[in-house]
């Protein structure tokens, strides 16, 4: 009876929706594990490595890459040479998850091979499209299949047997090709969206330090050092405006800066939140992540209570890390780990904040800084930094609207970036197990200038950053 019982609350073995095909992925492409190292002989021919990191990074492989160079024999550059439409999968890894992440060819040469520690997956195009095949095997189910098949103790990886019996699902080929069309659409749009972000951020870093060194002029203009030498002057911190001051951070605050909670007790629920650095980890205080402490423990650190407005600077870890403090957390408390700086009334707090996070600031703080283990700065050391203020309170609150307005459109785009990948997600969650079906009549994309549709390997740009694996 125990028997039945354990054999009946197996979980059902996963089944291929009605009209696809579960069959062995040798049964539909050819693999081969490439045996091509890093190395370069003389006695072996110029070659170019297509590498662990760029499949392991990347869901295409493209002209863009700066590929590695080293040699190979002519029967590897005759068994591993690339050509447009072969798969690539990491082969070998120090953990099972990194193990069957695909890469799909879009672009070739006679000196391109694949490098060690990949298989190289040549499939029949007339079964089964590549970028289908490159999708679903970046799918949970064989990305768990995978990681069963791997041995290894310290190091993983896959045997040839493992590969090539890899049950994948299979649709007819125009279904293929039709998700594949909507899975690279979705991969363009995701590149595009990652390249508006790295531009972005580039032409923040400049505008930052232009805007925290030069200022703004009366009229909303970056002051200009070279049409008008007479509007700056020499500092202790460089080449300033005339209309700035170096002040220490002392002097710009209300009160004291100061630490707080020593020993906040037990966590208590609904009790008063405190600040510790490890809640100063990402670009925002989330107080439904903070630990909490009693109102009369809390009271006896009035000093370092903090209100909405404010700056909380880490003095210890990840010293010099400012952040502001939301409406939310208004009244929480710090640890002896943060300190609170309460700007004046003629300082604007997001200037503050955006001039104690700049390069001139951040030096002087690094520079304080004392330890061995972990690094932290005194508050009289934190007290003495100095930072660049401009004279009016105009100007300071010109340089953060300019700061925040860049800042936000960061934020869209990130934003954005988030939906689309959730909405990959989704889609390669309901396309690669034929929960959704793609309607045989929809035009899915139309023909590109070299006559190549969308869905085709080389038609497709490269996708920075790590990939989306295991949709």
């Amino acid at each position: 009876m125990s028997a039945e019982l354990s054999l009946s609350s197996r979980p059902e073995k996963p089944k291929p929706p009605e009209g696809w095909r579960e069959m062995p992925l040798i049964s539909v492409a050819e693999a081969r594990f490439s045996s091509v190292d890093k190395l370069t002989h003389t006695s072996e021919e110029p070659v170019r490595l297509c590498n662990y990191t760029d499949v392991y990074n990347n869901d295409y492989i493209t002209g863009d890459f700066e590929f590695m160079r080293a040699s190979a024999t002519q029967p590897e550059i005759s068994r591993f040479g690339l050509q447009v439409g072969d798969v690539i999968i990491t082969k070998d890894s120090e953990t099972p998850d990194d193990i069957g992440i695909p890469t799909v060819v879009d672009y070739s040469a006679p000196d391109l091979v694949c490098g060690y520690h990949l298989a190289l997956i040549r499939p029949d195009k007339d079964e089964v499209d590549p970028t289908f095949l490159a999708k679903q095997l970046s799918h949970d189910r064989l990305a768990r299949y995978f990681g069963q098949q791997a041995n290894g103790l310290t190091r993983y990886g896959l045997p040839i047997g493992a590969v090539n019996n890899a049950p994948l699902w299979l649709p007819e080929p125009g279904e293929q090709k039709d998700v594949g069309v909507i899975l690279r659409l979705m991969d363009e749009a995701i590149a595009k969206t990652e390249a508006v972000i790295a531009k972005l951020r580039q032409v923040r870093a400049g505008l930052l330090h232009d805007l925290l060194t030069r200022g703004l002029d009366k009229n909303g203009q970056l002051r200009d050092p070279i049409a008008h030498p007479e509007q700056f002057q020499d500092s202790p911190l460089g080449r300033i405006p005339r209309e700035w001051d170096i002040k220490p951070l002392e002097s710009c605050v209300l009160s004291e800066i100061t630490y707080g909670i020593v020993q906040a007790g037990p966590h208590v629920e609904g009790g008063v939140p405190y600040i510790r650095t490890g809640d100063m980890s990402g670009d925002q205080l989330l107080a439904d992540q903070m630990l909490r402490t009693s109102p009369e423990i809390a009271g006896r650190f009035r000093r370092s209570r903090v209100q909405a407005g404010e700056i909380v600077c880490a003095i210890r870890a990840t010293v010099g890390k400012v952040l502001p403090v939301p409406p939310e957390l208004d009244g929480a408390n710090l640890t002896q780990g943060t300190a609170r700086i309460a700007p004046k009334a003629e300082i604007d707090p997001s200037y503050l904040l955006w001039t104690i996070r700049s390069d001139q600031t951040q030096r002087q703080i690094a520079r304080e800084a004392k330890g061995t283990t972990f690094f932290e700065i005194t508050l009289t050391d934190l007290r003495r930094v100095k930072v660049l203020i401009p004279s009016r309170r105009g100007e300071q609150e010109q340089i953060a609207a300019a700061i925040r307005s860049l800042e936000a459109r960061l934020s869209n785009e990130a934003d954005g970036l988030g939906k689309l990948t959730n909405l990959k997600s989704g889609l390669m969650t309901d396309l690669l197990t034929g929960r959704v079906r793609v309607p045989a009549t929809v035009e899915l994309a139309p023909a590109s200038a070299n006559g190549a549709t969308s869905n085709q390997p080389g038609a497709t740009p490269q996708v920075s950053g790590r990939k989306h694996h295991k949709g």
